[in-house]
């Protein structure tokens, strides 16, 4: 069997979602850990169109907030306050210890601070000009953030 390698840079999403398949199957494997989850809190208008959303994942006893996004003209609401609240509550009903998220120096680091996220490590030129920045929110043993 000849074995290739091609580039293939639009994937699908049903085969992204595969490859994610096998990824995490083998990292249950390695860590014994089997409790992944998604995670997700979203905010509609009557009539059924998303105007925010807080999305990620639980496993192993963290957490990753992957997709804070809310509309234009809905910001200044508290809507993404609301959103990471609960995004967190529910992160530690899972027994998650720290919730991690990446935020761009132009997104919003500023609003995860005043939640109490805390600054891990900042990445100069990701993008070109710009910082990528990690940061944690611990969680105390008992739940509380």
């Amino acid at each position: 069997m000849a074995i290739r390698m091609e580039a293939e840079h639009d994937l699908s999403s049903a085969e992204w979602r595969a490859l994610e398949h096998h990824l995490h199957n083998e990292n249950r494997r390695l860590t014994g850990r089997d409790d992944d989850r998604g995670l997700a809190f979203v905010i509609r208008e009557d009539a059924g169109r998303t105007i925010g959303v807080a999305a990620g994942y639980s496993w192993a006893g963290t957490s990753e907030l992957e997709l804070m996004w809310i509309d234009q003209a809905h910001r200044g609401r508290g809507y993404a306050t609301q959103l990471i609240n609960a995004f967190v509550a529910e992160a530690a009903a899972r027994g998650a210890r720290r919730i991690w998220v990446s935020s761009h120096d132009f997104q919003a680091p500023g609003l995860y601070e005043k939640a109490g996220f805390e600054r891990m490590a900042e990445f100069a030129g990701w993008p070109e000009g710009h910082s990528n920045i990690i940061l944690c929110k611990t969680i105390a043993a008992n739940g509380s953030a």
